[in-house]
């Protein structure tokens, strides 16, 4: 980490977000019926993989298909790389057709991946309803008109900085990092 580097979400805080996001969706919800949890690739799939577990550590009861979206070409500027373009998988052995959708990403930025998302969902079927869970929304430069139903913080920062959501069964701990790359 550098000096410049700031800690927007430490282990504790990281934990209580994602309790407080599943008892949002609990509230909002109830039995979870005709309900369906899709993470966008590739870090949306870890958050939407922690909520599922929170919701079932607070009631067992809860049974909720999870998949795994991939949007690379779905995204407007796949063509734009210089470098041969690898996707990620996309797992989604349920049908959303006429489903409730919580669609799910780490960090909410410019809207485009969500937009990608919500391309490449339709190819799944046609949802009831679609809400978007992020747990960092960096504010103030959206592309799109795309804002989430569920936050787990909103992030005041510029555009030189980026975000990174460590997860612990991947990167030793769970973090969000606000940091200045050089």
């Amino acid at each position: 980490m550098n000096n410049s580097d700031r800690i927007i979400l430490n282990p504790t805080q990281f934990d209580l977000t994602l309790k407080r996001l599943a008892h949002q969706l609990i509230e909002n919800y109830n039995d979870f019926s005709d309900t369906v949890i899709i993470g966008l690739q590739p870090r949306g799939t870890f958050l939407a993989e922690r909520i599922k577990k929170e919701l079932q550590t607070i009631d067992k009861k809860i049974k909720i298909d999870v998949g795994a979206l991939d949007v690379t070409f779905f995204r407007d500027d796949f063509r734009r790389q210089n470098e041969p373009i690898i996707p990620n998988k996309t797992e989604i052995n349920f049908i959303i057709e006429n489903k409730k959708v919580i669609l799910i990403d780490d960090v909410l930025f410019t809207g485009r991946t969500i937009r990608s998302g919500l391309d490449a969902m339709l190819a799944f079927g046609r949802p009831k309803t679609v809400e978007l869970l992020v747990l960092i929304n960096r504010r103030y430069k959206r592309h799109l008109p795309i804002q989430a139903d569920y936050i787990g913080k909103n992030v005041h920062s510029i555009i030189s900085e980026r975000v990174k959501v460590n997860w612990k069964n991947i990167d030793k701990e769970d973090k969000v990092i606000l940091y200045t790359p050089e």
